[in-house]
């Protein structure tokens, strides 16, 4: 195994990921308590004390919710996030990682902030996503020629976030909402514009659509691995699994593209029983 993935929440409630390889363990958002995360490494035969480091992609609770209280179960972890997103913490959760703590620039490199970082042997790279908040952040990790990348909690995919995730062997994409519900349920009208917005949520047809470009590119590069695809940070209130697998798959085939033939696909729950995927 070259890397290794597990999904441990993902959904608009809180969000977690663990990636590894031979030598490295790592977690992307800590947005569920930190019981339950260890509980879930646990299933995986994970120990806390493994993680070496924890990305961190924007400072909504969702995503930041236990860094303090993980923190203490997994001391020699290093939290990595961007600066708008350290800032946008709560000034004890700061002080609580400020010696564990690297600085990404996402777009840029000066020295101590950069875009671009080792983590044990696991190659990260940082990008900007479109979203409302400080500074967020969206990463992908390489080793030995295989490629994941996590892209969630973005209105738009703007050209840097495509060029990150076109040539992904693993590729977790926000499914967000599908519009119409959205559209016609309960929410305010000013949250309805905030998710549909440029710096709100993907929403099923949007994701489909970045896929048939991805697909499409590919296929025109003589590409002949087939990327896996986990639609990810589905609504509990604007969408359903069953509706976001549809939704995508009527995009893709619409342009002649086939799951299981073309890329493999996959649904998160908000509560998936954590199972390892080789990359």
């Amino acid at each position: 195994m070259i890397l290794g993935f597990s999904t441990l929440a993902s959904s608009s409630s809180g969000n977690c990921y663990y990636i590894k390889s031979e030598t490295t363990s790592i977690l992307v958002d800590v947005g569920i308590s930190a019981a339950q995360i260890i509980k879930r490494l646990d299933a995986l035969e994970v120990s806390a004390q493994e993680i070496a480091g924890v990305f961190l992609t924007h400072e909504h609770v969702d995503h930041v919710k236990s860094v303090s209280a993980f923190h203490k179960k997994a001391p020699a972890a290093w939290f990595i996030a961007s600066q708008g997103t350290i800032n946008g913490l709560d000034e004890k959760v700061r002080t609580a990682i400020e010696n564990q703590l690297t600085i990404v620039a996402p777009g840029c490199c000066d020295g101590s902030r950069c875009r671009d970082l080792m983590i044990g042997d696991i190659e990260v790279h940082a990008f900007c996503l479109s979203h409302d908040a400080a500074e967020p952040t969206a990463y992908t990790f390489s080793k030995e020629g295989r490629k994941i990348a996590i892209v969630t909690d973005t209105g738009i995919v703007t050209e840097e976030i495509y060029d990150a995730l076109k040539d992904a062997d693993l590729l977790v994409l926000e499914s967000n909402h599908e519009e119409n519900i959205l559209l016609y349920g309960s929410y305010p009208y000013s949250v309805k514009r905030r998710i549909l917005s440029d710096e709100g949520h993907l929403s099923n047809e949007a994701a489909g659509k970045c896929l048939v470009r991805m697909l499409k590119e590919r296929r025109e590069n003589g590409e002949i691995r087939v990327p896996r695809v986990l639609l990810a940070h589905l609504s509990r209130e604007n969408n359903t699994p069953q509706q976001a697998f549809l939704t995508v798959r009527n995009v893709l085939e619409e342009e002649d593209f086939y799951i299981g033939k073309d890329l493999k696909i996959d649904v998160l729950g908000p509560d998936p029983v954590p199972v390892l995927m080789e990359v």
